[in-house]
């Protein structure tokens, strides 16, 4: 039985905020490791604005990822940077950028999914119809 921890949102053209940035970052063609998180969020935001139809629910899964947009975007403005154990800068980009290339990951391999069960399907209804002139050719014959 599904929870609500993994209840899924699937719009029209779009299952999710994650599903609609990867669709902004390829439109615009933009660098995955640079994203300029403003104009995303305006994206974000026009989208919302467009969706009237759109529920409570499903807008405020956008409007917290907008929010985690703004919240790195807040982030990088700030003078003082993160620095991790070992001294290096913490890139406050980087969750957003990982969590993006593991959903590109799993979109792909969903897609090659679907096309091997597609293919799957019609050799099986091949050898099904293979079967059935079989076994009408041997009805005809006796």
């Amino acid at each position: 039985m599904a929870t609500s921890s993994n209840y899924q949102i699937k719009l029209d053209q779009f299952e999710g905020p994650f599903d609609l940035l990867l669709f902004f970052i390829e439109r615009d063609e933009l660098d995955i490791y640079n994203i300029p998180i403003t104009k995303i969020i305006k994206d974000f935001l026009d989208y919302i604005h467009q969706g009237e139809k759109l529920n409570i629910e499903l807008s405020s899964e956008f409007i917290l990822f907008v929010s985690t947009l703004m919240r790195i975007k807040a982030r990088l403005l700030l003078p003082r940077k993160e620095i991790d154990a070992q001294g290096n800068e913490i890139d406050p980009r980087q969750e957003l950028i990982d969590k993006i290339l593991e959903y590109k990951r799993f979109k792909e391999a969903a897609v090659e999914m679907a096309e091997m069960e597609a293919v799957r399907r019609f050799h099986k209804s091949e050898k099904t119809h293979q079967k059935e002139l079989k076994f009408k050719t041997s009805l005809c014959s006796s």
